[in-house]
């Protein structure tokens, strides 16, 4: 039998989604308590990695299993056996061709910084801080040519492993509640830092430091090297995959 899994977590404490032999990571932490209730070893394969920081709303995973348990049963028992950070929020049975990643369509996620001249003390482990007042209408008219297939090469790492820069942007929404900006982004898929390096080239802009053109430059010149560094991992959050309706998963991973 073939389960999925929604997981949320709060990623600071930990190196990252993929299971490592050096330190702490969401996958082991996931593996584990997962083995604990199914009674044997459990892999699982994820939607999406992400890296050292970044939190995830509703990370989507699959495993194979001949264990029998209800939906709460895995949901509940997983909880038990994981740190406070992490919590399986859903789990569904699929059929046996559901793959976590290749099954997805797009992907969603948010960068949320705090803008004001003071850091943050309670939200200091989800948000980035910018102290600078931030024109979110230039931001919202330079991202807007990010939008279609594009080859995103200046907004990838170095260290990226991916066989093709190309990605399609689907949708970008930049907004403002008080002194949090939103900046939420859904594509195909994504290249490695690719959001963080799309928003620490977005905050110049804001800032006054760049032009609005300054971001279709970027994108057409293919050169990381130019673009803005890489924003803070904190302010990063995986909302999760979408899956075409077939799959019979909760709406909040449903095209």
């Amino acid at each position: 039998m073939r389960i999925a899994l929604g997981i949320e977590y709060d990623g600071t404490d930990f190196l990252g989604w993929q299971r490592l032999s050096h330190g702490k990571s969401v996958q082991s932490a996931v593996e584990s308590a997962l083995s604990s209730v199914a009674d044997h070893e459990v892999d699982v394969t994820c939607a999406g990695r992400t890296d050292s920081g970044v939190h995830a709303r509703c990370q989507v995973v699959h495993f194979d299993t001949d264990a029998s348990r209800t939906e709460r049963g895995w949901a509940l028992g997983t909880n038990s056996q994981l740190p406070p950070s992490v919590a399986v929020i859903w789990a569904r049975p699929v059929a046996a061709d559901f793959h976590a990643r290749y099954s997805a369509r797009a992907r969603r996620y948010r960068y949320t910084i705090l803008n004001r001249p003071i850091r943050p003390a309670l939200d200091a482990r989800r948000v980035a801080w910018e102290r600078v007042p931030l024109d979110i209408d230039a931001m919202r008219l330079a991202s807007q040519a990010l939008i279609g297939e594009h080859d995103f090469t200046a907004f990838r790492t170095v260290a990226c492993q991916a066989r093709s820069a190309r990605r399609d942007m689907q949708e970008i929404a930049i907004s403002r509640a008080g002194d949090e900006i939103s900046i939420e982004v859904q594509a195909n898929a994504f290249l490695h830092h690719m959001v963080r390096n799309i928003v620490g080239s977005l905050l110049p802009i804001g800032r006054g430091e760049q032009r609005e053109a300054w971001l279709a430059e970027l994108l057409a010149g293919r050169d990381r090297a130019k673009a803005g560094p890489t924003a803070p991992a904190a302010g990063l959050t995986f909302l999760g995959p979408r899956y075409p309706a077939q799959w019979n998963l909760p709406a909040e991973v449903t095209l």
